[in-house]
């Protein structure tokens, strides 16, 4: 919005003491972090007191596990003082025509929703047994049903992978490689049609405009990998059908990761922090002409502009943690962790890097597999031995940690460091291939 109005104001003639900010996207990202920091710590104080107010607290299973019963009644929702802070900023000084930067915001919008019903739920199950004078146990019922979550994710990789499919401002340039010295030169230098020229180290460039989808294969040299190849040549009009179901599977594999994730104060908020932090790396290099030939990675015309949506996500995380870290004065709940997953992974598709999500979000991954091969390998065993077993002393693997005597500051602080190697392997990528 504010971006907005002095862009009108420019075009009207008018300036004023710094203006020429709002013109830079470095500067309106920076902005961005600082606010959305400012807006999540200011007002993440007063949020949490309202939360004390009305009740709203987290019920905790007795799952044996130490500090477990101390964290009863921490209030939860917190993820609300996330969105917040991630709207505002990227409202007031983000471009808002960029087909990217609308889409992030309905993903923020409506992951936001679906963890906020499912916390609302499970506060009014615990409010309804109170009134009828019964104990409550927190069980995996008590919020909104698992089908409809997952038809919530559903919807959301079918509206993410159909605008990046199918809207016509969705595009990325190749370079020319034909040897016609003649067609180079003379081509029209007001960047019209197919065709776009630049100037790169004072040499004229000419670039192919395509609607091409392909995305990033780490540490491989020819580093691109176009999803039609996955289908026969019969069949390659659909290709449309198979980007909508990758992007579906992992939007909701990485959302649940996420919201598996948060089970230890600051787990899942500062691996998210850092894991953003990447991918506005990303974002700010494809969305650079110059950076990104430089780089040899694809160049997204208007993807910079996303570093203010990702600037203002980073803040947002960090300035949560200053209320979420050991010992924790609130929980983001669903509100939060769905809300983190499904952003995480719109940006891998949107910077066409879904396939490093398994280094990116390493920890999200591992915590995700832990809880698979527990359940299967038990049900497997009870079935084979009449007796389930556990490959785990408890999962996810941060229980596990748990139960072996560590601390809960010292396994969330591990994880941490974890994450940030996978974000420098991740950033290697970039050039070692």
């Amino acid at each position: 919005m504010l971006y907005h109005i002095t862009e009108w104001l420019r075009a009207e003639g008018i300036r004023f003491p710094g203006s020429a900010l709002f013109q830079f996207i470095t500067s309106r990202a920076l902005i961005a972090i600082l606010l959305s920091l400012f807006i999540s710590l200011v007002s993440g104080r007063r949020f949490i007191r309202l939360l004390q107010r009305k009740q709203i607290g987290e019920s905790v299973r007795d799952l044996g596990l130490a500090g477990e019963q101390q964290k009863k009644g921490t209030p939860t929702m917190g993820g609300l003082i996330i969105i917040a802070a991630i709207l505002i900023p990227t409202l007031l000084l983000a471009d808002l025509t960029k087909v990217y930067v609308r889409l992030m915001i309905f993903c923020t919008i409506w992951l936001g929703a679906i963890g906020f019903l499912d916390d609302y739920f499970k506060i009014r199950a615990k409010r309804i047994a109170q009134q009828k004078g019964i104990p409550y146990k927190k069980g995996d019922d008590d919020g909104l049903a698992g089908k409809f979550k997952i038809f919530g994710q559903v919807m959301l990789g079918i509206v993410v992978g159909a605008t990046l499919y199918f809207n016509q401002n969705v595009k990325i340039w190749r370079e020319y490689v034909g040897t016609n010295k003649e067609f180079i030169a003379n081509v029209d230098t007001t960047n019209t049609g197919q065709f776009k020229t630049a100037f790169i180290n004072g040499k004229k460039r000419v670039f192919v405009e395509a609607k091409s989808f392909v995305t990033t294969i780490p540490f491989v040299k020819n580093h691109e990998f176009n999803y039609s190849r996955l289908l026969p040549s019969s069949w390659r009009d659909y290709t449309w059908i198979l980007y909508i179901l990758v992007t579906i599977f992992i939007i909701t594999a990485v959302s649940n990761g996420a919201n598996i994730t948060d089970g230890l104060d600051g787990l899942a908020t500062g691996t998210s922090a850092i894991i953003c932090a990447v991918f506005g790396i990303f974002a700010y290099a494809s969305g650079s002409l110059l950076i990104a030939d430089y780089l040899n990675i694809m160049y997204i015309p208007n993807l910079g502009e996303l570093s203010i949506f990702i600037g203002a996500l980073v803040g947002a995380c960090v300035g949560f943690l200053w209320y979420n870290s050991f010992p924790a004065q609130v929980f983001m709940g669903d509100t939060g962790s769905l809300t983190l997953g499904g952003i995480i992974a719109a940006l891998a598709f949107i910077v066409h890097k879904e396939l490093l999500i398994p280094i990116i979000c390493g920890v999200f991954l591992v915590e995700n597999l832990s809880v698979m091969l527990q359940v299967s390998y038990f049900k497997y065993t009870k079935k084979k031995y009449g007796e389930g077993r556990r490959i785990f002393l408890m999962s996810p693997l941060h229980h596990h940690y748990q139960k072996k005597g560590y601390h809960e500051a010292k396994i969330v602080t591990r994880f941490w460091i974890v994450t940030i190697l996978c974000a420098i392997i991740s950033i290697v990528t970039l050039k070692i291939r």
